[in-house]
């Protein structure tokens, strides 16, 4: 939940309801697409993507995700670069990626079927331990560090998420800098879509993912949205924050 006071703008004010609702229709239906919602999901993963990429990823034609594509930037999901010829398309801002996580988390958990190769039960398994959700981390990984920052007392929950005096601290000692004027809440928890716990969110998760990501502490699996904690990672989320080799260790099953 964002600690930010919420955002008015005429299209979403009382004195135009109608208005307010047909916007809010338009997203609903933007995202009433499985193709597209997987597009989203891709996308999570804070790159910017080709539309091969995506299309490939969705296991539609080219022609078929560009259709999406279009739709989607012409309605503020996604925005567009282009560099020479190509193409690369990626969320919007901040606020769509917070959507997208909500609506994830939000879905109805099912019994998934069993992964039709041993490929794609890797992938699974690998994005259920750790993963960058946008700009921070989640999966196990992400609900561990934000429950040992929690016992350490290096963030509150009493009065709204919020990091402490010694979490300050914390981050100083390990070189991480916090952008302070940034346009988002310092920190937010994220439910985990597939803990089903909070990990965090905002300028913080976003700093600590990002020196972990410089640092070597994790690194990307392939084109997902997978992360691998690395032994140097091991070592520092050991000794700063206490968390297990069982933790840290993807299951093999």
């Amino acid at each position: 939940m964002s600690t930010t006071g919420p955002v008015t703008t005429d299209a979403a004010s009382p004195a135009n309801p109608l208005l307010a609702g047909a916007d809010l229709a338009a997203i609903a239906r933007l995202l009433a697409d499985g193709t597209r919602a997987t597009f989203c999901l891709a996308l999570l993963d804070g790159r910017a993507w080709t539309p091969t990429e995506l299309a490939r990823h969705a296991g539609v034609a080219a022609s078929t995700a560009t259709e999406h594509l279009n739709a989607m930037v012409a309605g503020g999901l996604l925005a567009e670069e282009r560099q020479g010829r190509h193409r690369y398309v990626r969320l919007a801002d901040q606020q769509i990626a917070e959507l997208i996580e909500t609506l994830a988390a939000a879905a109805p958990v099912r019994s998934a079927p069993p992964p039709r190769t041993l490929s794609a039960d890797s992938r699974r398994r690998a994005l259920a331990h750790a993963r960058t959700c946008y700009d921070h981390l989640a999966g196990r990984v992400g609900v561990a560090i934000a429950d040992a920052m929690t016992e350490r007392e290096l963030v509150d929950w009493e009065h709204g998420l919020s990091l402490t005096p010694d979490g300050a601290r914390w981050l100083a000692e390990l070189g991480i800098e916090v952008p302070t004027a940034a346009k988002r809440p310092a920190l937010r928890p994220c439910l985990d879509w597939t803990e089903r716990r909070p990990h965090l969110a905002g300028a913080v998760g976003a700093a600590l993912c990002g020196h972990a990501l410089d640092k070597g502490w994790i690194k990307r699996v392939g084109t997902t949205r997978a992360v691998l904690v690395t032994p140097a990672g091991r070592e520092i989320l050991a000794a700063r924050l206490g968390l297990s080799e069982q933790v840290l260790t993807p299951s093999a099953h």
